[in-house]
Formats: C-alpha cells, sequence, structure tokens
C-alpha cells in the first residue's frame, strides 16, 4: 500500500477533522532529560583490541570517554543472536536504523529472549566515535568500515552489551506491512489504551494538517492489518521510545503466534522467497529451517520479553551539539541482559516456573492480557474457561504449598497489591495459584520501569 508516511511526524497545525472518540495521551510521556556533566563519566580507554577510534574516518573527540567494552557472554553450541532492525528511510540511500531489538535463540537451554534496545543509547562505535547507536549502520556504509552497516552495529552491540551478534534482519515499511498481511494480520494484545496522531488513510499527503487525525487503540485483542501494525509499533508523536519498545514487542508477539500456524509453517520455503525482496537479511533459509522444530515447540513462559528502559540508562545533553541522549548505565544493563539470556538449568527461579491459572469474572480479554504479563514475566499462564469463585475484584487465590515468594513474584508481575493474595484452602484448590481477573484489572505496565 504505497503511499503510508511514518507517524513521527507532528503536524503542523491542528487538524481541521478530528475523528478519535478519545484524545488522552499515553500514560507514559517522555520524561524531562536528567543534567549530566562529563565529569561524573569514569574515563577509560578502548583496548587495542578493538579499532582505535576514528580508524575509520576522523571526527571531533568524543562528548564523553570511551566506555570499556563489555564482558562478553557465552552460549551454548547452536544458538543464534539476531538483530531485528527497523529503519527510518523513506527515500535515498541514507537510513537509521531507529528500531532495534535483539533476538537470541538458544535451543539448548531451551529459551529465547527479545530485548528491546533504545535507539538514542549513546555509544562506542568501534573505530569510530562515540554515537546514538542507530546511527551505527549509516556510519559503517559511509566510512567504509569492512563488512559495511551490518558489521559495525554487530562490532557496537558486542563492545558495549557483551553479546556477539552476526545475523540481522532489517525490514522497511513497505516490508513490514507485506509481512503482516502475508501472514493474514495478526492479533495484538495491547495493554495499554494509546492515542497518536494518524494519517486518515494512507494514502492522504503527510505535509497537510487536514490529514491527520488522533487515533485511539483500546485495550484489549486487537486485530491489525499490515498499516494499523506498522502506525501502531513506529507512532510516538505522543509518548516515548520506552513505550513504543512495548508496543513493538507486543507486535512481534502476535506476529509470532501467527507464524506458528500450520498453514504457516507449512508455507516458510515460500514466504521466504517472497520476502527477498522486502526484508535485508542474511539469515539463510537453512538457518530459518534448523530453528523451526525449536520455535514451534518453545513455552510461551520461555520466551523473555525484556526493555533497556529507565533503570538501565541517564539522560545526557550533548554539549556539542546540544542532543539529548541515553547514557548507558554498564551494571544495570549487564544484569537485565544476565537475566534475560541465562539458561533455564542456571536458574532454579526459572527452572521450574510456577502455574498459574487464569479465569475471568468480566471480560475475557482482560485475562488474556494478565496471561500476558505472567508469559512476559516468565510464569507457565493458561487461561481456562471455569466459572469463577464469588467476588467482585481481581485477586490471587493462593494455595498453602507454594513457598510465599512465588506469590510475590506474581503480584509484582501483575502490577497488584499483596492484600490482593487470598488463602485457598486445600479442598478446593487444583493448582497452586489461579488468577481471578475482573473488570477492575489494568494490565498496562511501563516497559521502562517494570
Amino acid at each position: 500500500m504505497a503511499g503510508y508516511a511514518a507517524t513521527e511526524h507532528v503536524p503542523p497545525a491542528k487538524p481541521s477533522v478530528v475523528v478519535a472518540t478519545y484524545t488522552r495521551r499515553t500514560p507514559f510521556a517522555p520524561s524531562a532529560p536528567t543534567p549530566t556533566s562529563v565529569s561524573d563519566i569514569t574515563a577509560t580507554v578502548a583496548p587495542s583490541s578493538w579499532p582505535e577510534p576514528n580508524t575509520y574516518g576522523g571526527s571531533a573527540t568524543a562528548a564523553i570517554p570511551i566506555a570499556p567494552p563489555a564482558e562478553p557472554f557465552t552460549f551454548p553450541e547452536g544458538s543464534l543472536n539476531i538483530l531485528l532492525l527497523g529503519s527510518d528511510r523513506r527515500s535515498g540511500p541514507s537510513f537509521r536504523t531507529d528500531t532495534i531489538l535483539i533476538l537470541s535463540v538458544q535451543p539448548a537451554a531451551g529459551v529465547a529472549a527479545l530485548i528491546s534496545v533504545p535507539r538514542d543509547l549513546y555509544v562506542y562505535l568501534p573505530g569510530y566515535t562515540v554515537s546514538r547507536i542507530n546511527t551505527a549502520w549509516i556510519y559503517g556504509e559511509s566510512l567504509h568500515v569492512p563488512g559495511g552497516g551490518p558489521q559495525l552495529l554487530f562490532d557496537t552491540v558486542r563492545y558495549n552489551l557483551g553479546i556477539p551478534v552476526d545475523r540481522y534482519a532489517l525490514v522497511e515499511m513497505y516490508g513490514f506491512r507485506q509481512v503482516v498481511e502475508i501472514v493474514g494480520g495478526i492479533d495484538v494484545r495491547v495493554a495499554c489504551e494509546y492515542t497518536d496522531w494518524r494519517l486518515r488513510r494512507p494514502d492522504l499527503p503527510d505535509q497537510l494538517g487536514s490529514s491527520w487525525a488522533l487515533f485511539t487503540v483500546p485495550q484489549g485483542v486487537i486485530h491489525m492489518d499490515g498499516d494499523f501494525a506498522l502506525w501502531y509499533a513506529r507512532s510516538r508523536a505522543r509518548s516515548s521510545d520506552f513505550d513504543r519498545a512495548r508496543r513493538q514487542q507486543e507486535v512481534l508477539r502476535g506476529l509470532y503466534r501467527a507464524g506458528l500456524r500450520p498453514d504457516i509453517l507449512a508455507r516458510i520455503p515460500e514466504l521466504y522467497a517472497a520476502l527477498q525482496s522486502s526484508v535485508r537479511t542474511n539469515i539463510s533459509l537453512e538457518d530459518v529451517l534448523g530453528l523451526a522444530p525449536f520455535v514451534t515447540r518453545l513455552e510461551p513462559s520461555r520466551l523473555r520479553s525484556r526493555f533497556i528502559g529507565r533503570g538501565q540508562v541517564r539522560q545526557y545533553r550533548v554539549p556539542t551539539s546540544g542532543a539529548f541522549v541515553l547514557l548507558p548505565e554498564a551494571a544495570a544493563i549487564r544484569s537485565l541482559l544476565e537475566e534475560a539470556l541465562a539458561p533455564t538449568d542456571q536458574d532454579s527461579a526459572l527452572a521450574t516456573p510456577p502455574r498459574v491459572e487464569v479465569v475471568w469474572s468480566g471480560r475475557r480479554q482482560l485475562a488474556l492480557l494478565a496471561q500476558e504479563r505472567l508469559l512476559y514475566a516468565g510464569f507457565e499462564a493458561v487461561v481456562i474457561d471455569e466459572d469463577p469463585p464469588p467476588g467482585s475484584t481481581t485477586r490471587l487465590l493462593v494455595s498453602n504449598a507454594p513457598p510465599p515468594e512465588a506469590s510475590a513474584r506474581i503480584l509484582a508481575a501483575l502490577g497488584l497489591p499483596s492484600e490482593a493474595a487470598i488463602a485457598w484452602s486445600e479442598a478446593e484448590a487444583t493448582t497452586s495459584f489461579r488468577l481471578v481477573v475482573d473488570d477492575d484489572y489494568d494490565p498496562c505496565f511501563d516497559p521502562s520501569t517494570s
């Protein structure tokens, strides 16, 4: 559907026609930058095993000292780490990778992790200088780095995060729409009601304010076609990059579910060939077919969604340009990545995740959203069709058998207070935990702090 424009465009004036039902802002608007002085940053020098700054082209002295490389992670044999990238290209050869996710698939460990990396993370591009991570690709191309844009981005991720990556899939707007359309649209579990500017029709000129209207996506399980999913995953005029990361992972998990349908799995070679023109990748068909058996057997609770968010970065204004960027907090990022990438046999808390049965008193879609939050946190969660016990609030029924820390972890994952846990008599209990979801439950969460 040619003519669709990215909705990172704020109309120059109010649209003459506004058709949205709601106009409230997303709950996660950008926070004010926290002033940070260069003196607050520990000065270190990049080791000689990595290319020295400005090996590939000249630049001014970096605004901050170059941090040391992260300690490399090790992965079980047969693992595959992939960069999932979305570009901001509208026309011409230049673009930034404004969407960056790391997909780590570890068949031997029985887990997969999807990690969102903020585009404004201010890091060392090995052999060049300190810049936003979303510029690594374009500098790799323009400076003729060996291996080009993909290799400089691989090196940047390995240097700063310690994750070795050698596969990528770069999807532009047309390609993303095509992927969603090929699977017949996707069902996206929308945790937070979201309102933002959207073109009233994809073919309208995005330069005109009258082409735009405020559009609201309600909480629930929402079916999206390619245009809808692209807008939902990319828009941020009224929210933040952290909130956008949550929406992107919601879309990817919806796409993953759609891709597991038997009719889609049977067409993998055909679909791989069809997407060659719209998805730039070095992932081979053999890679895809080799991972397919593991991916189709992967328990939903073993697909971990994690976000490098406000707890792992601090805001900084670059003195030379005035640009606001995100400085990585190395220890906090390391802790998040260690938890996300840990094999199940090394993480007793996740080795045997508690099973939570979810039933609903009000809307079934709220139960599905509660289930999704539990799956994000690594719990085995299933929605069952049974009559809920009497009551009018969302509550966690707990038998006497499980350790109390398990209850606390479940409540924290759901954003529920401690008083929501209620003792469940052994005579009535059919499992250790049963979550009863009522209309008072709010599944919305801030990925940058959860």
